[in-house]
This record gives structure tokens, sequence and C-alpha cells, in this order.
């Protein structure tokens, strides 16, 4: 079983243009498709699609409409009420893979139902393999709720606590992070954002001078794996262990707590993304996946790749199935070592 907590899940509106968006102009939509979604929610939801035993926690009520449309692609859920409608966000996408998304902030928790969130998800994490723990945070929830979950999780499971992968970015991964989650899985953009808040917290004043890497714009640290690699070195003493970084079209790493396991490429031929919303959410799923398989870690990150690939090929936040990947076209390769 691999249980997912999303904390500010979402009913994900995507509209699909035939020509660019034009600010100001009238345009009509060529389709228009609705997903129950949330970073957590979309990893259960590839999750199910593989046939793999998947439970999605979040809050919402069972008769909202974001919850209805999770029960109604089957994918098993727990949900908390809360008396507030889960946000709606929308995505619009053009023929050249551009996307414009609009986030709405989401329904605000208190102090009690975040309690009753955690509670929730530490009694049904009970004999689950693994925990992934993903997402923004609602307005009210506290900056290290991801944290907070991983503390209780190990408190209260003891040596039968699941093993957990956090998804999320700033200060809430940063807090994360405090507490050693087994796997992290940043983006480029996510990963420098990860850097200047934990280098801000131990200098306070951002990035020091011997940390080239997390002075980079994103698009070069996507360009260059062996920088994101270097600086995923950087950050393990902070409390980083594995971490599956996702680079775009340059494919994805996969960067091992231990300094001594070889560094893991995995990239493809080109391919024309028809929506990237979801294709690093399916990503981790296709990891974990592999990992409760037993898969080695080069055949773990294979499907990982493959399942980010099938995704960003697929319309609005939809989820591949078996069908859709294309485990061949994934080359999977250690990365060199980068010369001191």
């Amino acid at each position: 079983m691999i249980v997912t907590v999303t904390p500010n899940p979402s009913l994900d509106r995507t509209v699909e243009l035939d020509a660019p968006l034009a600010p100001g102009a009238v345009q009509r939509a060529a389709r228009a498709t609705s997903e129950p979604g949330g970073k957590g929610v979309n990893i259960s939801r590839a999750l199910a699609a593989a046939g793999r035993e998947t439970l999605a926690v979040l809050p919402g009520d069972e008769s909202d409409p974001m919850i209805a449309a999770l029960a109604a692609v089957d994918v098993p859920h727990a949900s908390l009420p809360t008396g507030a409608p889960v946000r709606t966000n929308v995505t619009v996408t053009d023929p050249q893979g551009v996307t414009t998304k609009i986030n709405e902030p989401g329904a605000a928790l208190d102090d009690a139902q975040v309690a009753a969130l955690l509670d929730l998800a530490v009694a049904r994490c009970r004999g689950a393999q693994q925990v992934a723990s993903a997402g923004s945070l609602p307005p009210g929830a506290p900056t290290d709720l991801h944290a907070r979950l991983i503390t209780a999780l190990r408190e209260q499971l003891g040596d039968d606590a699941p093993q957990v992968a956090v998804d999320s970015s700033g200060p809430a991964l940063a807090a994360a992070v405090a507490v050693g989650p087994e796997l992290i899985k940043p983006n480029a953009e996510e990963l420098l954002e990860l850097a200047s808040v934990l280098t801000e917290d131990r200098d306070g004043d951002g990035a020091p001078a011997d940390c080239p890497e997390a002075r980079l714009a994103e698009e070069e640290l996507e360009a260059d794996p062996a920088a994101a690699v270097a600086l995923v070195r950087r950050l393990q003493s902070h409390g980083v262990r594995d971490a599956l970084v996702t680079l775009g079209s340059r494919g994805a790493l996969l960067v091992s707590a231990d300094p001594q396991a070889a560094v893991l490429h995995a990239d493809g031929p080109p391919l024309t993304a028809r929506s990237t919303v979801g294709a690093g959410d399916a990503s981790l799923a296709g990891l974990l996946l592999g990992r409760a398989e037993g898969l080695s870690a080069e055949d773990a990150l294979r499907r990982a790749a493959a399942h980010g690939r099938a995704a960003a090929a697929l319309p609005g936040s939809v989820m591949p199935t078996p069908d859709d990947l294309d485990l061949d076209a994934v080359v999977v390769q250690p990365l060199p070592r980068r010369p001191r």
C-alpha cells in the first residue's frame, strides 16, 4: 500500500486551445476537462491506474465535486470534512505545449483541522510501505505540516513507520528536509528555491560564495545535470537524503544519500508535450512503484521517467496507464562524477 497525503487538493480544470494564448482576446477552447488534483491526489491516481493499492488522504467534504470526481475514477480515499469547498485550479495549454496555470489558494485549515488531518493520515498509514506527502499548503496551515506528518509517523508507528517521500516547495519543503524524509522530489526551480531557503537559514545572506550552483537560473540548472547533483550534495548536510530531481525536457536524476552510489540520469528522445501538468507527480509515482516492486535503482528511475514522459504527452492532468508507457525509450546511465 502506498498512501498519499494532500493538504491542499484541487479540482483541476484544463482548457486546451487550438492556437497560442492571446491575453485580452476571446478564444474558443478545443477541449476542456476536469480531474481531481493536487500533487498527492495525482500520485494516487497514477498508482491506481497502474493497478497498485493506494489511498489518498485529504481534506474535503464527501459531497464536494472534487471528492466525487476522485470516487468516480475509482481512487480510494479518506477525507476530512471541512465544511468548505475544495479549490479549483485552471490550466490553459496551447498546441506548442505552453502551459499557463491559475491556482486558487484553497480553503483555510485551522489548528484543530490540521491536527485532525494528521491524525487521520497516521491512522491510515498503518501497514503502508510508503507515504507521499505532497503539494502546497492551504491558508492557515503551519509551514512545517509535512514535517509534522513525518515526525508523527515515526513517533506513533515506530519501526513500522513507512518511508516518506515529500514533494513540495519553499519553506514547507525546507521544514520537511530538516526531519529527514527518505526522498524528496524537486524540479530545478524547487531545488534552487530549497537551496536559497536553507542557505539563508544558515548564513542569513543567501547562497554562499562557494556554492555557484545555487546562483544558476532554472533553465541553466536543467541543462546541467552535474550542477544539479552538486547542489543536492551540498544540501545533504541539511537533511536531504535521496532526491529524484526532474529536469523538464532534460530528463530526471536519482541522487542517493549514499555518496558512493552512482548518480543516475534518465533521458529519452525529444517529446512534444501536450500538457506538463502532473508530469512530475507521475514521475514520483513511477519511482514509488519501482521501489515497491523491488526494482533496481536503474529500473525504478526508468519507470519514473517513462511515467513523466507519458503524462506530458496526455491532455490536462490525465495520469498514464501501463499501456501509455514506453520504457524502451528511456535511457538510464550513471552520471560521470564532476572533477573537484
